[in-house]
């Protein structure tokens, strides 16, 4: 119900609070706060210090405020998220011991890819992927993936849309999204050199479940750093280990539910 003279309730203020902050934007006073929530200045002062009060928001000695450790913990207790993770990171290392770059897995969120774990390297090549970062589903190959596998109105309504552009190569128009998007059914992986950033690559893989596909697993690599022939070896390698960690992890996902039931 709503209680306020916009008609918003005190849930949507107060997700528009926490949704204000980002992985570059992890502390802000309340003034911005409620400029970026779009809120009255004496409501998110109240709320703020209502959710610091309650430690889902902590203060620094600045003043300013950052996401709580206890809301860390409770949005992790019981999360899909959470048991995915902890399922496919065994196979994470298989495929991250292979291609010592970037290992990744992403699932599809409010029409984009979320990214819920990652491994890196040491000195590993560029890579903008980040733990509860988002990506457009045109941009990257984990987007493109989960993109390709899900119901065709679904992929209709994305196609419609706004497909923004990250890079030069970044596909933005629909018809040749649509043929990507074909391509990747077919072959049952994304390649996606240049998608997101001109100087790497990313492949990505599907993780389906009894409903379908629910994940990616990718990797990003480093592009035009050796000869023609070991770029390919190199992709060639990082395919093989993204389907065999996806044949592995599947198979998990489905010995899990079945034991469940």
């Amino acid at each position: 119900m709503a209680n306020s003279p916009s008609g918003d309730s005190m849930i949507e203020r107060i997700a528009r609070i926490l949704e204000s902050f980002s992985s570059t934007r992890v502390a802000q006073t309340s003034s911005d706060i409620a400029r970026r929530a779009k809120l009255p200045h004496s409501t998110a002062h109240r709320l703020v210090a209502e959710l610091v009060d309650s430690g889902l928001l902590e203060r620094e000695e600045s003043g300013a405020v950052r996401i709580g450790m206890r809301l860390w913990e409770l949005t992790t207790r019981g999360s899909h998220a959470l048991g995915l993770r902890q399922l496919a990171m065994p196979f994470m290392e298989e495929v991250q011991s292979s291609v010592k770059e970037h290992t990744q897995l992403g699932v599809l969120e409010h029409d984009e890819v979320l990214f819920i774990e990652r491994l890196s390297e040491r000195g590993a090549g560029a890579n903008i992927t980040k733990i509860a970062g988002r990506l457009p589903l045109n941009a990257s190959s984990s987007g493109l993936v989960l993109l390709a596998f899900a119901p065709q109105h679904y992929q209709n309504r994305i196609l419609a849309g706004d497909l923004p552009a990250l890079s030069r190569e970044t596909i933005t128009d629909p018809d040749a999204l649509r043929t990507k998007l074909a391509e990747i059914r077919k072959v049952g992986y994304a390649y996606a050199p240049g998608s997101v950033e001109s100087v790497s690559t990313g492949i990505a893989v599907p993780i389906s479940d009894s409903t379908g596909v629910i994940a990616a697993l990718s990797v990003v690599l480093p592009r035009g750093t050796d000869n023609e022939d070991a770029r390919r070896a190199r992709e060639a390698a990082a395919i093989a280990a993204l389907r065999h960690a996806s044949t592995g992890l599947t198979n998990a996902i489905s010995e899990v539910r079945f034991t469940s039931h």
